[in-house]
């Protein structure tokens, strides 16, 4: 086993996002709806600055970016934007201080992870800083150092929590595969070195002392890349999986590699009954001939993606659903 196998993370969580714009709503579902790992909710209908690279943006240390028509852009000094994703992420912190006073548990914190990062914002020329391996460097770095400042600060707000650190690395397949586009469509950027992809990830992993997931609801998670750079879990979309990803996912939990499965629908609909949620869980332990007690272990529930597109109503409902499946799967894993 791993070193990750140290970590024993509970049963079920979010991913990170919520509907709405209210900080101290949102921190009551977050933290009422998971009684051993609630996590730091994320508001992206308050706008930009609020949305995924806005808000990690806002963490970088001596860069800074702003809001163009094409999406944000590294500029020289912190302007208006930066200001605006600065205080909505105090809010977001003010108000999970209110509502973890005495805990002491696993706490989740999310982030967009570099190589995300590096494929959304732009340089001066209008041109992805995916496009320029020192611009990517520069930008890991800074990026290394304010999470190191952010979980300080959550810390010194939740001082009996674990912190659970979350990179968000939704775009990192295409960034594997040359897949991102340059700025004028045409084009794609060149795929970068898998080595390289696997160190720099794995020195932003390193910026948190405990144990970090990997989240993306892309197909084609690279499980095997993300376990050597450090992830103690990798969380994804279980509906995205096909009988392709199976060696790899075995060799992760063999390897003590968590799975976060995304069972629950992100948006508004139906939902099956908590059983026939993780029966695919079940049934891809069954084709890796893993043993049935390993699966409260090995398996955290989660929805598939964030939750900002769906309703308030649903979403309170889609993340108590997580509890309940987690439940099935530990009392009847077969």
């Amino acid at each position: 086993m791993s070193e990750n196998s140290q970590f024993r993370f509970p049963g079920a969580t979010g991913v990170g996002s919520l509907p709405g714009t209210d900080a101290r709503e949102a921190a009551k579902t977050a933290t009422g709806s998971f009684e051993d790992f609630p996590f730091l909710a994320e508001l992206p209908a308050r706008g930009p600055g609020a949305d995924m690279i806005g808000r990690t943006a806002g963490m970088l240390v001596e860069l800074y970016a702003r809001v163009e028509p094409s999406g944000w852009r590294i500029g020289d000094r912190p302007g208006r934007d930066t200001r605006r994703a600065r205080s909505w992420l105090v809010e977001d912190l003010d108000a999970l201080e209110e509502f973890t006073q005495g805990y002491a548990g696993d706490l989740k914190v999310q982030a967009v992870g570099p190589w995300t990062l590096a494929a959304a914002l732009e340089l001066r020329n209008g041109e992805a800083a995916l496009s320029d391996p020192g611009a990517c460097r520069d930008l890991a770095a800074s990026l290394a150092e304010g999470l190191r400042l952010h979980l300080a600060e959550v810390r010194r707000r939740v001082p009996g929590a674990r912190l659970v650190l979350q990179l968000d690395e939704p775009s990192l397949t295409a960034v594997l595969r040359g897949q991102v586009r340059t700025a004028s469509g045409y084009r794609t950027h060149r795929a970068v070195d898998r080595q390289v992809v696997e160190a720099t990830l794995r020195n932003v992993v390193a910026a948190h002392g405990g144990p970090v997931i990997v989240h993306s609801c892309a197909p084609d998670v690279p499980f095997a890349l993300l376990r050597r750079a450090g992830a103690a879990a990798v969380s994804f979309d279980a509906a995205l999986l096909t009988e392709r990803d199976d060696d790899l996912i075995g060799e992760a939990v063999e390897a003590g590699t968590r799975l976060f499965a995304g069972v629950v629908p992100g948006t508004d609909g139906p939902l099956s009954d908590p059983a026939g949620s993780v029966m695919g869980v079940r049934t891809l332990w069954r084709r890796l001939g893993l043993h049935p007690g390993l699966l409260a272990e090995a398996v955290t529930v989660t929805p598939a993606c964030g939750l900002a597109g769906a309703s308030p109503a649903y979403a309170r409902r889609a993340l108590a659903h997580c509890v309940q499946a987690a439940r099935s799967l530990a009392d009847n894993p077969e």
